[in-house]
């Protein structure tokens, strides 16, 4: 999965240059251990929100790269019939709620996801207890659990861009008033846009978690082994209704904050520290642990899926202009009559 995002990326970088894609992107190269090693802790049940810079998070829980290009490309096969585009992709079937250009506007949309879990919970257990069947209870509990535990997760990911958002401050107040199983992961890739963190931030991320009561982990995103096992933790306590988590993944993007970066030539970053931050890739760290052979065959096969992936979204038409309002509405809605839209 890391080579997939990676080569989904830079796939996407190559069409961003050739105007296949309009509009750029946010690359996601460098990240990937975090996306892969949350999304590893997660069962079917469980729920997503993302970010601008969220193509890894959508293509690691489990979205065909296929319709993800095509999306990005807006290309009525995409996972929105080309309508998400590259900040708003969702593939509900999956559990992802979708990405947000908002920075952090994910994180109240997994609350609610987790409170709407919790609540759904307690009804299914006043129901019964009201029947008052043993056999029913055992059941339910049966049901419920599977392999996965108790309740659904929520997972929430943000930027430390978004630790001075006031949204992010509110969803975790009621995260821990609530107990809510909701599991909030900083990806702190040291800049939001080309301002450094260590400049904007007082405190700390983990400091602000902690002060709500919530149990918070420190952990090397670039080592998805090392993000995997601190997201189960937090998961595991999460289903068991222990309430919510908060992990901050000091992580690291080798690309510009957008696309568009390549051609405004912006100097905020020396190139020694890019270079350190490249010794210590993820896709390196997770191939050595693979023989050679094993490895080789994973990038054949990811290349091959990738060509197919461009094949199919270079191949897939354009939205007509005459739906352009389709999906505006849940309830199929459509504007008065005379009203041009």
């Amino acid at each position: 999965m890391l080579r997939l995002i990676r080569g989904f990326e830079e796939l996407a970088l190559g069409l961003v240059k050739s105007g296949a894609i309009p509009g750029g992107i946010h690359p996601y190269i460098g990240q990937e251990a975090v996306a892969v090693g949350v999304c590893s802790a997660l069962g079917p049940a469980d729920r997503l929100t993302s970010t601008h810079r969220g193509h890894g998070h959508v293509l690691a829980r489990g979205a065909a790269p296929h319709r993800m290009l095509a999306e990005l490309l807006g290309r009525v096969d995409g996972l929105n019939a080309g309508r998400g585009g590259s900040m708003h992709a969702a593939d509900l079937s999956l559990g992802i709620l979708g990405a947000n250009g908002i920075v952090g506007a994910g994180a109240p949309i997994a609350v609610g996801a987790a409170w709407a879990a919790q609540q759904a919970r307690l009804a299914q257990q006043a129901q019964l207890a009201q029947q008052a069947q043993q056999a029913q209870q055992a059941q339910l509990a049966q049901d419920d659990r599977g392999s996965h535990g108790h309740l659904p997760v929520a997972v929430a990911f943000f930027g430390d861009g978004a630790l001075n958002q006031g949204v992010l401050l509110e969803s975790l107040n009621l995260a821990a008033m609530w107990r809510l199983p909701v599991l909030f992961v900083c990806e702190n890739n040291g800049y939001a846009t080309t301002l450094p963190a260590a400049t904007a931030v007082a405190g700390s991320a983990t400091g602000r978690a902690a002060a709500f009561g919530i149990p918070v982990e420190e952990v090397d995103g670039m080592d998805t082994e090392a993000v995997r096992a601190a997201a189960l933790r937090a998961v595991r306590r999460a289903r068991d209704g222990d309430g919510p988590g908060f992990l901050e993944c000091r992580t690291y993007r080798y690309e510009g904050h957008h696309t568009m970066e390549r051609r405004m030539k912006l100097r905020y970053r020396t190139p020694a520290e890019v270079e350190a931050w490249r010794d210590r890739d993820p896709l390196p760290r997770a191939a050595a642990l693979l023989d050679p052979a094993t490895a080789a065959g994973l990038d054949r096969s990811v290349a091959e899926q990738l060509a197919a992936a461009e094949e199919f979204a270079l191949a897939s038409e354009h939205p007509d202009p005459a739906g352009a309002l389709d999906h505006l509405y849940a309830d199929g809605l459509r504007p008065r009559p005379g009203v041009t839209p």
